[in-house]
Parts: C-alpha cells; structure tokens; sequence
C-alpha cells in the first residue's frame, strides 16, 4: 500500500470484525519528528479514547482494530506528548525565511511516518517534504 491522506483517515470509522467502535477525531504526531503516533477516537459512548496508529490496519473504509482494548482511556497523556494535526491544518509552511503556504493535509507512509505536507499555495495544492519545511509548532520551528 502507497502514502495515504491523514485527511481520508479521519473520516474512517473505526472497526472490530465490522462494528462500529467510533471515529477518529485528530491524528497525533509526534512532538520531535514528523510521524503518526496515533488516533484520537471519539467512541459511541461519546468517550475520547487514543489508539495507537500501529495498532490499526487502514482498510478500505474503515480503520480496523484487532481487539477494542487497544481504545485506551488516558488520552491526556498522549495529547500532552504529542502535536494535533488539527491544530497544524491552516498554519504557514515555511522553508528558511520564505513561507511557502498553508498545511491543508499530510501523507503517510503505512508505518506513519509522514513522506510529504500538502501545502495551498498561490498555484494550488504542492507536496513538500517534511523535512524541508517547517509549521509554528512543527520540529523544526526553531530553525
């Protein structure tokens, strides 16, 4: 399987064997390189529980789980280690001084790694790669 859009995946349900378990609400990245740690899922008891991105399989249309207790209750420490890929979509992608655009979307690889940032410029959508750019709160802000 080839890169797929952080984007398509929250809109996938989460599943075991077919049931409905929840839906992805943000992707979590980790706070010092561009890669998926893992989902928060709002579950049908409208719980926020985190699921560990290598503890999911993206299936055609759904996010499979093999067992619900990968749903993991204490989000807050997760959220705490981690950026929120919703809090990165339409901040500025720059490179150096120059501002390429802003972050509508990352890829992935399927061990979560993030192979590019798709970016709205003046021209339309580009893919970048990560470690060419950098966001406000991305790993490489400070340089």
């Amino acid at each position: 399987m080839g890169s797929m859009s952080a984007s398509e995946l929250l809109r996938l349900p989460v599943r075991l064997h077919g049931i409905r378990l929840g839906r992805p609400v943000d992707l979590l990245l980790a706070a010092a390189a561009w890669r998926a740690v893992g989902f928060l899922v709002r579950c049908g008891d409208g719980s926020e529980r985190f699921l560990a991105f290598a503890a999911a399989e993206a299936r055609s249309g759904e996010i499979a789980v093999p067992s619900a207790l990968l749903l993991l209750e204490y989000v807050e420490f997760y959220r705490r280690r981690t950026r929120s890929l919703r809090s990165l979509l339409g901040t500025a992608v720059a490179s150096g001084t120059h501002e390429l655009g802003e972050l509508r979307d990352v890829r992935l690889a399927p061990d979560g790694s993030v192979v590019s940032l798709v970016v709205a410029t003046g021209d339309g959508l580009s893919e970048l790669p990560p470690g060419s750019a950098r966001t406000p709160t991305s790993p490489l802000a400070a340089g």
